[in-house]
């Protein structure tokens, strides 16, 4: 794989305010790549910067090895966005936006098959003002992937959808990339980025404070994972023995085994070797969320973004 996507030591204040302070990464081709963080942290400006919205103050920056601040109409040609904040004209029909915006590519490009993509084909007459807020967000997403980009930013793509078209809005960002292009997802939801992307950056005050696929970034800030299952036997404390276990606690029948590691696969094949295969063996793996919250101080994400 080869970057498509470079950022080195970006930095964007607005007067005292210091939105991105000296934020470093790269994005790989074919990547899904979150940015995660809480309110205010940087991540909206980071991406806006990266797509010529906003002229970064310092740092250096390339996407598809153009220059953000010096090449923006070249770059927009190639890429794909949906904003955080977007709107349409109010009486613009949902069939004119995407025959609209599809015109503006480089090819042809089919906008019928997408607005059936996105369940748009019944509210193809309907105006921007009629729809609502789950139509709207599907039909602004449309519009960012109408032309077949090479690199397509999300910023906060679901929020608003209901669970069904959530769902259908992560299979279809799997398909983004099963075509070969890039995703820059901007995300709120922690289950969201963990299912769907390769590596995350948590990004916080302005800098990069974790980077890495989830699971690495599970396995190195959220803890030890859990295993828990019931059994008659009390004395267990060979359990002790197994590859990555830490502890071993009793509350009555329950058992809850704590380490690190491919801790259900050693612990279950401990436990067949001793002759106990109890039916409720469970794995209580941490998640992307709490590795979130441990990064992020646990602030609570109620205010608005700022820049």
């Amino acid at each position: 794989m080869s970057a498509v996507i470079q950022i080195e030591h970006l930095r964007k204040t607005y007067g005292r305010t210091v939105a991105v302070d000296d934020v470093s990464f790269a994005v790989e081709r074919g990547e899904i790549f979150g940015l995660l963080g809480p309110n205010g942290a940087g991540k909206t400006t980071t991406v806006e910067c990266l797509q010529g919205l906003r002229a970064a103050d310092a740092g250096y920056l390339r996407v598809l090895g153009l220059d953000p601040r010096t090449q923006a109409a070249e770059l927009r040609l190639r890429i794909g966005c949906q904003l955080q904040e977007s709107a349409l004209p109010d009486r613009i029909k949902v069939w004119e936006a995407l025959d609209l915006f599809a015109a503006f590519g480089r090819k042809q490009t089919d906008w019928l098959r997408c607005m059936e993509q996105w369940g748009l084909a019944q509210k193809s007459k309907a105006t921007f003002a009629s729809l609502s807020g789950g139509q709207r967000q599907r039909l602004l997403v449309a519009l960012a992937l109408v032309n077949e980009p090479e690199v397509v930013f999300l910023d906060e793509m679901t929020t608003g959808l209901d669970p069904g078209s959530r769902r259908v809005a992560w299979d279809l960002i799997r398909a983004i990339r099963e075509r070969g292009a890039t995703v820059v997802l901007v995300t709120h939801f922690m289950d969201e980025a963990e299912a769907l992307c390769d590596r995350v950056a948590i990004v916080d005050e302005g800098r990069v404070s974790a980077l890495g696929a989830p699971w690495q970034l599970i396995e190195r800030y959220a803890g030890p994972g859990r295993v828990t299952f019931s059994a008659a036997e009390h004395d267990l404390t060979w359990l002790h023995a197994v590859p990555g276990v830490e502890s071993v606690t009793h509350s009555g029948l329950r058992i809850s085994v704590e380490g690190t590691g491919p801790l259900l696969a050693l612990v279950a094949a401990a436990l067949v070797e001793h002759g106990i295969a109890p039916l409720d063996l469970a794995n209580q793996r941490p998640t992307l969320e709490e590795v979130f919250l441990a990064l992020t101080g646990r602030r609570t994400l109620e205010e608005g973004e700022t820049p």
